[in-house]
């Protein structure tokens, strides 16, 4: 009997094993990979030389590793306090998500480590690239890791544990992801400034938190966001004909009623680059001068599989 029962689990864990393997993408690996490099290239070629502090888990560890000797390199303290926190998070983001962090964290942790300890590179007193010049450092050091962590979200991780902490723990506290966030490095950087005794450095990685916070921005939510423009009119025929023959797009069509005039009306879905938005005004108006015209940022747009939908599926 315990043999079946262990055979039982066995096949469990290797059925699960499997499916995880499954779940994983060669590419993002790749992508992961590119992040890592990236991410560790800012943070080690601007920031840390003139000490500068990056945001999150990141940033802790940069201001850890300069209180602490020398054989706690910023590398070995990344993979100690980004590591466990992805493993706490395991249940709650899951197996996917959490290998991808750890190789992402990983790639960066031992490209740190490569271009300190063995490249000819010199990065102790000042970034090999801005010299000491805290604004330059600040700014590409942002943008450059910025770009890292975006790329890593992109591809289904998470290269600064913090993430993992807001998802598990703002809510509870009644915050949104992005206020926890940045609490959490409002508190990093008075840390920063207490212990250094010093509010330079402090105020110019905010600079730094905000020039890589904007880049995330761009990497996940893209870099030209198409508009969506919500259209009501009562003159939906003449309104889509002209619409669909200009742009050759499709659209949404959804029967509305006015509030005040209780009349009938139809509500437009139509989705333009940014190009496109005064063309699209002004078409609608000359067709329609009453029609109403709400625009939005999309961030991404996923088109339907038309085989798919010609075929029912």
């Amino acid at each position: 009997m315990k043999k079946i029962s262990l055979r039982s689990i066995v096949m469990k864990q290797k059925e699960r094993f499997l499916d995880i393997l499954h779940m994983l993408n060669g590419i993002h690996f790749l992508f992961l990979t590119i992040a890592g490099i990236v991410n560790a290239f800012g943070v080690i070629m601007f920031l840390a030389p003139v000490k500068l502090f990056d945001s999150g888990i990141s940033g802790t560890a940069m201001l850890v590793s300069q209180q602490t000797p020398a054989w706690c390199s910023l590398s070995l303290i990344l993979i100690l306090l980004n590591i466990p926190i992805f493993l706490f998070g395991l249940k709650k983001e899951g197996p996917a998500f959490t290998i991808y962090s750890i190789y992402a964290v990983l790639v960066y942790s031992v490209t740190a480590w490569i271009i300190t300890d063995i490249l000819p590179v010199d990065v102790t007193i000042a970034s090999p690239l801005a010299e000491t010049d805290l604004f330059l450092c600040a700014i590409f050091g942002g943008i450059i890791s910025g770009c890292g962590s975006g790329l890593t979200v992109r591809s289904g991780g998470a290269i600064d544990g913090i993430d993992v902490l807001g998802v598990m723990f703002a809510k509870r506290l009644g915050l949104s992801l992005g206020s926890f966030v940045m609490i959490y490095n409002v508190f990093l950087y008075i840390i920063c400034g207490i212990v250094l005794d010093s509010w330079v450095l402090p105020l110019y990685s905010i600079v730094t938190y905000a020039a890589a916070s904007k880049t995330v921005d761009f990497f996940v939510e893209g870099f030209d966001r198409s508009k969506a423009a919500f259209i009501i009119t009562t003159r939906q025929a003449d309104v889509c004909k002209a619409l669909s023959e200009t742009f050759e797009n499709g659209m949404t069509i959804i029967d509305a009623k006015g509030y005040y005039s209780n009349s009938e009306k139809t509500l437009i879905y139509f989705v333009v680059n940014r190009f496109q938005v005064g063309k699209m005004k002004n078409l609608v108006h000359k067709i329609d001068p009453k029609a109403y015209i709400a625009i939005n940022e999309v961030a991404d747009i996923f088109p339907a599989n038309l085989e798919q939908s010609r075929q029912g599926k």
